[in-house]
């Protein structure tokens, strides 16, 4: 009998890898050998003297061109998963690389900064400064008399001796206006933006309704009140002690200790509790941007 023979169109694969190629080949080998005279250059580098400490660190700025990492080099390379080509370290290879990326870590200053305990980078999520006063001013645009406002209007109160304004207030939102002969408002105690701005509106619809020309213009956010309980006791002596420049606290006087931030600038009240006053501001971004600011500082001096 003939003995069977393979047919053309089935091609016998090569031992190792399966359909291997020699363009494959070619692109492998080049890169397997330069790790092969990297590793020998760390080592004969590592075995010098130790006062050249650029040649020590050359190697490992090589390993991070490649793609290693410190991290990675303290790992235990398996096939497949190490360099390049999946070649395996020997013991003595990585524990010269971990040396010499040690070294390499300890010169290198890190690109941005860690967050450690005592300095967090961003306040604890559940602390969130809650608006408690904003006050506003709005121009009517005409002259008004108080006294006729004041026996006209209900929960309204004029006594020129006193304030030579007249005091109106209404609950929904609840707020407190005070009303000038000149036409100027001002508008205290909403929570947000759009209550301050929708009680200027109808304090300045009362006003109309009572006979005046008035116009709703230029409204502007004065100065926005937020409050936070930071949940731990703090050391205001010490505090003022560090933050001299910006901090003064007299107990005698006042409970609190005051700091005025420069920027963003927002005064705080800060109280030996745990209770924190922002003050200031004139979006409530500010007051948010004040306390991510004061946090860690806050923290550092917690009894």
């Amino acid at each position: 009998m003939d003995e069977m023979l393979p047919s053309p169109g089935f091609s016998i694969p090569s031992i190792g890898t399966p359909m291997a190629h020699a363009g494959e080949e070619e692109m492998i080998l080049p890169a397997a050998q330069q790790q092969q005279q990297q590793l020998s250059a760390q080592q004969q580098q590592l075995s010098a003297q130790q006062q050249h400490l650029s040649l020590q660190q050359q190697p490992s700025l090589s390993n991070f061109s490649s793609g290693l990492t410190p991290h990675s080099l303290m790992q235990p390379h398996t096939p497949g998963g190490g360099m390049g080509g999946g070649s395996v370290l020997s013991p003595a290879m990585s524990g010269s690389l971990m040396h010499s990326s040690g070294g390499l870590m300890s010169n290198m200053a890190p690109s941005t900064p860690m967050a450690g305990p005592n300095t967090p980078l961003t306040p604890d999520s559940g602390i969130l400064p809650q608006l408690q006063n904003i006050v506003s001013t709005v121009t009517l645009g005409c002259q008004l008399k108080l006294q006729t406002i004041a026996t006209q209007a209900r929960n309204a109160e004029y006594n020129p001796k006193r304030f030579a304004a007249v005091i109106m207030r209404i609950r929904e939102p609840r707020t407190t206006a005070l009303i000038f002969s000149s036409g100027k408002m001002v508008c205290t105690g909403a929570k947000s933006e759009e209550d301050s701005r929708l009680a200027a509106r109808k304090y300045a619809r009362i006003i109309q309704k009572l006979g005046f020309p008035a116009k709703f213009m230029e409204f502007k956010i004065q100065n926005m009140v937020g409050s936070c309980d930071v949940k731990f006791p703090i050391r205001l002596e010490g505090l003022v002690l560090a933050h001299n420049q910006f901090s003064s606290y007299e107990p005698e006087l006042f409970p609190g200790l005051i700091y005025r931030m420069v920027k963003p600038r927002i005064v705080l009240l800060i109280f030996v509790s745990g209770k924190v006053v922002l003050t200031g501001a004139k979006v409530r971004e500010q007051i948010y941007e004040a306390f991510e600011n004061i946090y860690p500082i806050l923290k550092s001096f917690k009894k």
